[in-house]
């Protein structure tokens, strides 16, 4: 998966590519780079957010729909999006209508339990019978809750109010790994195909031990994650992700690829376009090499 909600400032500095015409160069060259050493492979566009078919157009017609086999969004209508629920058909009708016929993907969807955990339950049950007719894949995002000690990853902090601690409690069960009534919901989804999204965070070991035990419990095949290019980065990298990957590979992964080191970038943050747009495609390229052989059952992972 190429980026990670490249419409939304928490994940690309649109002030510094404000027609998103170098993140498009930027998916092109990795793309094409993909399709050389790994055929086959599918590539998927970064989930958009919020759900924009101009934003994909405007991708399209700068050259990404040769880069990309699928085109992803992402929705949360009960806790951020300004749409109701039900909307769902006609927010992916939308995106198809400008995607040249590419599958669509909902890659992360998902309800708080900030309010009431009965209502999160419900929410898996209503959110996933109105959306799977128009998609084919989905990942419910996330399986716990963040620790109340992080900090959410957004530059929107000021702007939700309120909203901001939602990020805290979207998952199916909380930080410690005790499940919800929506864990229940969730498993039996996962039996008709539906994958979560979870990170797996920097040498977070026990976190990740919890994760394993719980998609193991629930049921859960289908596994959204993620390699930070700027996580790659850091020393000892290697060992760390391969030591993950390893553990991941009974499920069904789609690996998502993102965020620039801080050297690499025009700025130095993980927002920031790239200096040299072809040292992403480089790092795809590595993860693909070293870790696609043996990340899915039919020997190649999505991304």
């Amino acid at each position: 998966m190429l980026w990670n909600e490249p419409n939304n400032l928490s994940h690309w500095d649109r002030a510094l590519d404000p027609d998103w015409s170098q993140f498009a160069e930027m998916v092109q060259l990795a793309g094409e780079r993909l399709e050389r050493i790994a055929p086959g492979l599918r590539r998927v566009l970064g989930g958009v957010s919020p759900i924009d078919p101009a934003f994909v157009q405007n991708l399209f017609n700068r050259g990404v729909h040769a880069a990309v086999d699928v085109v992803a969004v992402h929705g949360f209508p009960l806790d951020w999006n300004r749409w109701h629920l039900a909307d769902w058909p006609e927010r992916v009708q939308g995106v198809r209508a400008v995607s040249g016929g590419k599958p669509i993907w909902a890659t992360e969807v998902g309800a708080s339990s900030i309010a009431s955990e009965a209502l999160q339950a419900w929410a898996v049950d209503a959110l996933l019978e109105r959306l799977s007719p128009s998609v084919e894949q989905i990942f419910w995002y996330p399986l716990m809750d963040l620790p109340e000690t992080w900090e959410a990853v957004t530059r929107h902090r000021g702007a939700e109010g309120m909203a901001y601690y939602r990020h805290f409690r979207m998952g199916v069960c909380d930080a410690n790994g005790c499940a919800r009534p929506a864990a229940a919901r969730l498993s039996d989804w996962a039996q008709r195909g539906v994958g979560v999204c979870e990170w797996v965070y920097w040498h977070e070991e026990a976190r990740f031990q919890r994760m394993l035990r719980l998609l193991h419990t629930l049921g859960i095949r289908r596994l959204r994650t993620g390699i930070g290019w700027a996580d790659w980065d850091r020393p000892g990298a290697a060992d760390w992700f391969d030591s993950v990957m390893r553990r991941l590979e009974p499920f069904d992964v789609t690996l998502t690829l993102c965020f620039t080191p801080a050297r690499a970038g025009r700025a130095a943050h993980h927002t920031s376009p790239p200096v040299r747009l072809e040292d992403f495609a480089d790092f795809c390229e590595a993860i693909v090499r070293r870790y696609a052989p043996v990340s899915a059952p039919n020997g190649l992972v999505a991304l």
